[in-house]
């Protein structure tokens, strides 16, 4: 079941929250900038995972914090691979595409229930007439609790539905 909220994702009860993400990104805005300042180890991982795996756009890559948080990093943007190069904008194909990779891991580690923000949406991103129907398709039948934080809302916990 989907849930539309407004609140600070990191305060979430999800044991999962996922993001939008270019492969290399820089970690700079929005939500990885928070998780970025949060858990330092997330971006260092990150980094070094795509300066030697070289993610393509459309897939994730999950990342498990020391208080058991899973951080899923959805590459919904084109690749920020050359020196100095900022990350490139997201598509709806890379959002589709990484949205049917999440909804696999969520079965296949049988997730509880899952957080994550209007997807592609920030600085530069999609309209989000566009891309929430593609989150319906792809997660609305899940069987779990979908929490999407559609309005930011700093140190606000969010009433979340179980």
């Amino acid at each position: 079941m989907i849930h539309e909220l407004s609140g600070d994702i990191l305060l979430s009860g999800a044991k999962a929250i996922a993001q939008g993400v270019a492969p290399n990104d820089d970690f700079m805005h929005g939500l990885a900038m928070q998780l970025r300042e949060r858990m330092p180890a997330l971006y260092k991982d990150f980094r070094h995972y795509c300066q030697t795996q070289h993610p393509k756009s459309g897939g994730l890559w999950t990342w498990m914090s020391s208080d058991g948080h899973l951080i899923v990093n959805l590459f919904t943007q084109d690749g920020a691979y050359d020196h100095g190069k900022k990350p490139g904008h997201p598509s709806l194909t890379h959002v589709n595409h990484a949205l049917h990779a999440l909804r696999a891991l969520a079965q296949k580690e049988k997730l509880q229930c899952l957080a994550l923000p209007r997807l592609a949406c920030g600085m530069n991103g999609l309209d989000w007439n566009e891309v929430k129907p593609l989150i319906e398709h792809h997660l609305g039948d899940l069987g779990i609790p979908v929490y999407i934080y559609v309005t930011y809302q700093k140190g606000v916990k969010a009433n979340e539905p179980k």
